[in-house]
């Protein structure tokens, strides 16, 4: 039997501003009005097919078909003073401080960040400056797979003795590389996330995990250096010309093989998961995912149309909130999946542990009104 190591506490981190529909048809009219023949419509695609799955993903997405931000309402988006940097850090300290421990304790950073500040560094040296750890920092990347690859790892390096208690930091700013005038800025949110790492109780932490490369998925988004509106020469995230033909056909494919390696090896099966957290990379993603798993629908949770899409934050943003209402306890079978186009695609199955959770961020309107958790 596997050492019991896992998440020992979770933190995140979002920024100021709230962003709503109001703002792009406010300032955007034209590409509002015309948002059917751009990119994000383009990207996701009703699929005609005999395959069950794919009829699941099209009943999904079809309510969303006719608006054009398809199912995002709000995004947190940077304010003036803010970056990665001071979101990691925001979400570390908070961590820290859940898990009871100092800097000083901390044997090694993971940092995943979408995208960093130096981009040619990443962020983990800067941000071990910022909180003044001693210890090992590094930064790692698998796309939005990138939190389940780093707590693959860190339960491994722990396991091996290596290390005692590990840090894993990501975060999500990727706004600055959407234009403006592409609709997929309809969805980009921004955010960060922290969780600690170290051993548990007997019996908890996580079980199995199946990790599997998407390189299939090259070319479905990609980035371009291009002019910005202001001429200045800037990283854009674009999406494929086929994307929408590829999408739901490759997210079928990695979704059963991860989850069903994950449960094979923890030797559990989908009726003994307590809760399932997924990427929520689209408004109908979630419901795609626990209808195809046969998931009941009260054991998982969605915050996809208060933040959008936050990539690497999203699967622990979920996790957080989930168990902030209580929807996770302790000793909860749960299941997490995470796609990462170009990247990887991971499952993981974990026994919950008595996981501390750092202080609340402000709920918008719309949390308030939406209790955490519906779906």
């Amino acid at each position: 039997m596997r050492d019991p190591v896992g998440i020992r506490s979770i933190a995140v981190s979002f920024p100021k501003t709230i962003r709503t529909n109001d703002y792009f048809r406010e300032n955007y009219p034209e590409l509002v009005a015309n948002a059917e023949q751009k990119s994000f419509a383009r990207a996701f695609l009703p699929v005609e097919s005999s395959d069950k799955g794919l009829q699941i993903w099209t009943e999904e997405m079809t309510p969303y078909l006719s608006d054009p931000f398809r199912g995002t309402v709000e995004r947190r988006v940077l304010a003036p003073g803010e970056s990665s940097l001071t979101l990691e850090y925001d979400a570390a300290c908070k961590a820290l401080e859940a898990a009871n421990l100092s800097p000083n304790e901390v044997d090694l950073m993971i940092v995943s960040s979408m995208f960093p500040e130096h981009i040619e560094q990443g962020n983990a040296a800067f941000l071990a400056g910022k909180l003044g750890l001693r210890g090992a920092a590094w930064n790692i990347s698998s796309m939005c797979a990138s939190p389940l690859v780093a707590l693959q790892n860190a339960c491994a390096l722990i396991r091996s003795g290596e290390y005692s208690n590990l840090l894993v930091v990501t975060s999500c700013t990727h706004c600055r590389n959407f234009d403006e005038m592409d609709t997929l800025s309809f969805s980009a949110g921004e955010g960060a996330s922290a969780f600690v790492v170290s051993s548990l109780k007997p019996n908890q932490g996580v079980l199995s995990t199946k990790v599997v490369n998407t390189s299939e998925t090259c070319g479905v988004f990609f980035n371009e250096l291009a002019k910005d509106a202001n001429g200045n020469l800037r990283m854009f995230i674009r999406a494929g010309r086929d994307s929408g033909k590829k999408v739901p056909h490759l997210t079928l494919k990695y979704l059963h093989e991860c989850c069903q390696g994950a449960l094979t090896a923890a030797n559990v099966t989908i009726d003994q998961i307590d809760f399932f957290v997924c990427y929520t990379a689209t408004a109908w993603y979630a419901n795609f995912c626990i209808r195809e798993l046969g998931i009941d629908p009260e054991r998982t949770i969605d915050l996809y149309p208060q933040y959008g899409v936050i990539s690497v934050v999203s699967v622990f943003a979920n996790l957080y909130h989930a168990a902030l209402a209580g929807k996770i306890r302790e000793n909860d079978l749960v299941l997490v999946y995470n796609h990462g186009f170009v990247a990887s695609s991971a499952a993981m199955v974990m026994r919950w542990g008595d996981v501390t959770l750092g202080t609340a961020p402000a709920p918008s309107a719309s949390l308030i009104k939406t209790p955490v958790g519906a779906r």
